[in-house]
């Protein structure tokens, strides 16, 4: 993947989702229209991290690589350069898989 040329601000991250499973482990091919959402994804960019109102900043927990788990119908999409990324609060992440 090249530089991309996207930052996300505070306490976001941006993420490449993982592609939607396209057969059933028994081999059945599901089609487009049936295919689950991913919920699994790899962080690509991170923000600075949270600021809090008296001004103290929180570090980010999750880092660029990590394969990470959200919610269903968690972030934006957006689409960059040809490529198709989510942006989301780090809150709305559930884990980091190891």
């Amino acid at each position: 993947m090249s530089q991309l040329n996207l930052s996300p601000l505070a306490d976001r991250v941006i993420i490449k989702a993982a592609a939607a499973e396209e057969k059933t482990k028994s081999g059945i091919i599901i089609p487009n229209t049936a295919q689950e959402k991913p919920i699994e994804g790899t962080v690509v960019a991170v923000g600075s991290g949270k600021v809090t109102d008296d001004g103290k900043s929180i570090p980010m927990t999750v880092k660029v690589g990590d394969k990470v788990l959200y919610g269903k119908y968690s972030g934006t999409e957006v689409t960059v350069e040809g490529e198709d990324y989510l942006i989301m609060r780090e809150s709305d992440i559930f884990a980091i898989v190891k």
